[in-house]
C-alpha cells in the first residue's frame, strides 16, 4: 500500500505537526491517493526490491524513500483496533532531545549531529490493551498507638482495628507491549493520553515505519494482570491510613477480562553509536517523554580537568603573588 500525492505522484506522509497528509515534493495538503500493492515484497513506487524486517508492518525503500505499507500486515487478524498517531515531528524531537541533554558537558559533539540523525526514526508499536472487572477483598488489623506524659509517668494507649475493605474496580485498557522492543523501555514510555485513541486508519502510518505483534493477548495477559494488582495495591493502601501499623489477614483478587484490544502507539527512536556501542534514546510521539542516557566522551573529560588543573593553577599563583607582595 502506497500514499501517493496526486499532484505530483510522490509519496504522501503524516505530518504530526499538521494533523493532515502532506506530500514533501510538492508541499501539496491532503492531496494522497491510496494506491494497493499487486506484490508484497517489491516497491509499489520504483519496483526496486523492498528490504522486509520479520516483524515489520511498514517498510522504506532502500532506493526511492518511499514509505510502503505492507497490506497484508494491517489486515485480517494483525489490523489494529486502535491508534494514537503521532503527534510530535522530528524536527521537535530533535529539538526536545538537545534541550534535554545540553547540560551535560561530557557529552561527544557527535551526538545529535546530521550524520548520526538519519539513525532516528518513528515507530508504531504494537500493544495489547487490556479492559477488567476485578473485586478486591481485604481484612486485617490496624494499631493506633498514643503516648503522653502527666507528671513523670509515661503513658501509652494503644487502640486496636479491624480493617475490611471490599472494592469493585473496573480498568479500561491496560497496555502491554507486543513489540520486539524491550519491555521496560517500553513501560518508561508510558502514560500516554489514552483518551485521544482513535480507530486504525492506514493514512497515519505513511511516513513512518510499524511493527506486528510477535505475541498473542493470552500470552501476555499475566503482565496486564500484574499491573491491575498493583494499582488495586495501590488503591488499597489510600484506604487505609493513619495507622501506626497494619497486619494483613486475607487478601483476595479475583480479575475478569471483559475486552481486550490491538493498538499501535507512537515512539520515536533514535540509535546512537559511540566507540563500537550502541546507545538508543526514546521519545514518546504523543507526549514527549524522553528515556535515555548519553555516553561519556573521555577526550572532554581530559579537556575540563585539565582546564580545572590550569585556571586552579593560575589562581594559585596570584595568591602566591599577592602574599608575596604584602
Amino acid at each position: 500500500m502506497l500514499f501517493r500525492c496526486k499532484n505530483c505522484g510522490g509519496n504522501a506522509i503524516y505530518s504530526p505537526a499538521s494533523g493532515k497528509m502532506y506530500c514533501p515534493h510538492c508541499d501539496g495538503v491532503d492531496s494522497e491517493e491510496r494506491e494497493d500493492a499487486k506484490s508484497q515484497t517489491e516497491c509499489l513506487n520504483c519496483g526496486a526490491a523492498l528490504n522486509i524486517e520479520e516483524y515489520a508492518s511498514t517498510c522504506q525503500c532502500e532506493y526511492c524513500g518511499s514509505y510502503i505499507i505492507l497490506d497484508d500486515r494491517v489486515h485480517g487478524i494483525y489490523r489494529p483496533d486502535l491508534m494514537l498517531p503521532f503527534k510530535i515531528d522530528k524536527k521537535n524531537v530533535v529539538n526536545m532531545l538537545r534541550n534535554e541533554f545540553k547540560r551535560r558537558i561530557f557529552t561527544p559533539d557527535s551526538f545529535l549531529s546530521e550524520a548520526t540523525l538519519k539513525d532516528m526514526k518513528g515507530i508504531y508499536v504494537p500493544f495489547w490493551m487490556y479492559d477488567y472487572a476485578s473485586r478486591y477483598e481485604y481484612t486485617g488489623k490496624g494499631t493506633k498507638v498514643r503516648v503522653w506524659v502527666a507528671g513523670d509517668t509515661e503513658y501509652t494507649e494503644t487502640s486496636y482495628y479491624r480493617i475490611e475493605r471490599d472494592m469493585d474496580v473496573s480498568f479500561d485498557k491496560i497496555p502491554v507491549d507486543a513489540s520486539v522492543l524491550q519491555n521496560d523501555i517500553m513501560d518508561l514510555m508510558e502514560p500516554y493520553d489514552y483518551n485521544r485513541l482513535e480507530g486504525f486508519t492506514e493514512k497515519y502510518m505513511s511516513g513512518f515505519f510499524g511493527e506486528i505483534y510477535n505475541e498473542d493477548a493470552d500470552t501476555l495477559e499475566e503482565r496486564a494482570k500484574a499491573k491491575a494488582n498493583k494499582d488495586l495495591d495501590q488503591l488499597l493502601r489510600e484506604t487505609i491510613s493513619g495507622y501506626s501499623s497494619v497486619t494483613t489477614e486475607n487478601r483476595e483478587i479475583s480479575i475478569q477480562r471483559e475486552g481486550i484490544h490491538y493498538a499501535l502507539l507512537p515512539v520515536w527512536r533514535y540509535l546512537y553509536k559511540y566507540q563500537d556501542k550502541d546507545y538508543d534514546f526514546y521519545v514518546n510521539g504523543q507526549t514527549g517523554k524522553i528515556v535515555g542516557s548519553t555516553p561519556v566522551s573521555k577526550a572532554k573529560v581530559l579537556t575540563y580537568g585539565a582546564t580545572v588543573f590550569a585556571v586552579a593553577s593560575i589562581a594559585l599563583t596570584f595568591i602566591l603573588g599577592i602574599l608575596e607582595v604584602v
